[in-house]
């Protein structure tokens, strides 16, 4: 498995933010070959986090272009900052 970590950091309207992501993003991602799981986390502060998790680093990859060209076409005054993206094989899991 892989997993995709991104945080946002700035997040001007988290609960609005939030609910694109969930109506918008979420059916987006479920449709990737190799989906497993998606989270989308208030971290409080303007700090919102999603991890994500494929069967494969081909998921991954195309989560990570999905993910950059929804925030650009619907999330972009919500989050105005890039993400720190972290990826990698998932190496231990419970």
């Amino acid at each position: 498995m892989y997993a995709v970590v991104r945080r946002y950091e700035g997040v001007t309207d988290p609960a609005e933010a939030g609910r694109r992501v969930d109506e918008g993003f979420v059916p987006l991602l479920r449709q990737v070959p190799g989906f497993v799981a998606y989270y989308w986390i208030d971290a409080g502060d303007g700090v919102m986090v999603s991890t994500s998790v494929y069967e494969d680093q081909a998921g991954a990859d195309e989560s990570v272009k999905r993910a950059a060209d929804f925030v650009r076409d619907n999330l972009a005054s919500l989050l105005p900052n890039p993400p720190q993206v972290t990826a990698g094989q998932v190496v231990a899991a419970g």
